[in-house]
């Protein structure tokens, strides 16, 4: 009976973290322009191209989104190994600042707040703790050459985390 308190037990913390993830991850989301999504992966032993295929799943809500159908006529979200050739990983001492700054900050106009950005950085610090410091973090940016490895064609931004059982997505997405 200890094994199966025991896989209770995990099952409970499990639904604890992923209710955590989802709610800090909704503080995160600003209509129409920043995307979020978290859950916990259904495949064994989950690793970057079942994290891909859960951005692409993103993407193609977005590319859904009434508001963006007209800028992406036609668009078909990459494919899971092309999604996975643009990531970038992200060191996890990094990840809440990069994913508060993809929450609050316009890609465009840099002045305009999505979120007010102590708001943005406390969600983001509570989202990366939930996934804790074992978690992998990945982004479509080159953060040492400064590129962006764009998902859309649009201006777009993701920080994508998991601690391989659950995962965390943002994508902010903007048209000049």
């Amino acid at each position: 009976m200890t094994d199966g308190g025991v896989r209770q037990n995990q099952a409970v913390m499990s639904i604890g973290v992923l209710a955590e993830l989802q709610a800090g991850m909704t503080e995160l989301s600003a209509p129409t322009r920043v995307y979020v999504a978290a859950g916990r992966f259904t495949e064994p032993d989950p690793d970057l191209p079942e994290l891909a295929a859960r951005i692409r799943t993103l993407l193609l809500a977005v590319a859904a989104d009434e508001a963006w159908q007209r800028f992406l006529p036609g668009y078909n979200a990459p494919s899971v190994p092309e999604i996975c050739a643009s990531l970038e990983p992200v060191e996890t001492h990094e990840a809440a600042s990069f994913l508060a700054q993809v929450a609050a900050v316009d890609l465009v106009w840099r002045s305009h707040r999505h979120l007010p950005l102590e708001t943005a950085e406390r969600a983001a610090d509570r989202v990366v703790s939930t996934l804790g410091s074992e978690a992998s973090w990945w982004t479509n940016h080159d953060v040492e050459g400064g590129a962006v490895n764009g998902l859309t064609p649009l201006f777009d931004s993701l920080l994508a985390g998991t601690d391989g059982e659950h995962f965390a997505l943002a994508l902010q997405i903007a048209d000049d």
